[in-house]
């Protein structure tokens, strides 16, 4: 470069779509800015009041506004992809995906599944930071499968909390900000829920949508009670492999997910019944 010359700077401007592909894990996120969650939380209630929005000036009927035999068909359809849904958020933690889509798969099926990407990723990153551990993995896992299911549900919102308190501190204020948290993170996701009833219509969403979405949480609780050996009969509990039986077809459906030992081994790996046929 000649002395004194300087290149002239870019303006080009970074669209929303590469700016939500370049972000870091909303954990990352969490950890930078102790605010993270309102900015996060607000923007789904924007995206959901601008659906809310749009449904409404077109005056949208519904998928299924009223009964139709082709519900159906499209309960197992469904179920299955809200279970797809939840497997593809798993990977978009570990980014299994490309950087250029990542994000976008983690929002757009955290959207799906309801849940939302932030809340599925920093509590499945804490599980892989301490599995297992009575005190600190958000599904530690227990002889009963229905008392894990039930402390599977309260835990992961202590678990949230004890996670901002370990990195702010637990002092009045940071308690006070996280019952504020909670409350918003809680009507947010009753939007999500309004936004779905919307798109679906009122028969569609509780006779396919609501059901299917219940029941993919409810394989994804069995995921992580089964895979952490739920069934031992000595208590003892640590990740392991399962591909026999309904795991059989499971793995062959959803990408090798109960191949779970490995997945601890190698987290980032998309179908992690692949390392077992490299090393086996």
């Amino acid at each position: 470069m000649v002395k004194g010359v300087y290149p002239l700077k870019s303006h080009t401007k970074t669209s929303f779509t590469e700016r939500l592909a370049q972000a870091p894990l909303p954990s990352r996120q969490f950890r930078r800015n102790r605010y993270f969650y309102l900015w996060y939380d607000g923007a789904w209630a924007g995206i959901c009041l601008a659906i809310l929005g749009l449904l409404n000036a077109v005056a949208w009927p519904g998928l299924m506004p009223g009964p139709t035999w082709w519900a159906l068909l499209a309960l197992p359809m469904v179920l299955y992809t809200q279970i797809l849904g939840h497997v593809f958020v798993h990977n978009a933690t570990h980014r299994s995906f490309s950087r250029s889509i990542n994000r976008w798969v983690g929002e757009l099926c955290g959207f799906w599944v309801v849940t939302r990407f932030a809340s599925w990723e920093i509590v499945h990153q804490r599980h892989h930071a301490h599995a297992d551990d009575p005190e600190n993995d958000p599904h530690p896992v227990v002889p009963n499968f229905w008392v894990f299911t039930w402390n599977t549900l309260v835990n992961v919102e202590t678990q949230l909390q004890r996670a901002y308190y370990e990195r702010f501190g637990d002092t009045q204020p940071t308690r006070r900000y996280e019952r504020m948290r909670a409350a918003v993170s809680f009507l947010v996701g009753g939007l999500v829920l309004v936004t779905w009833l919307q798109i679906w219509g009122g028969f569609g969403f509780f006779a396919v949508f609501l059901p299917a979405a219940l029941l993919a949480g409810l394989h994804v609780v069995h995921f992580n009670w089964s895979t952490h050996n739920g069934f031992s009969s000595e208590e003892d509990y640590f990740p392991v492999n399962l591909d026999h039986g309904v795991y059989w077809l499971g793995n062959r459906m959803l990408f090798g997910i109960y191949y779970h030992a490995n997945h601890h081994k190698r987290p980032g790996l998309f179908n992690p019944m692949h390392l077992e046929h490299r090393t086996g």
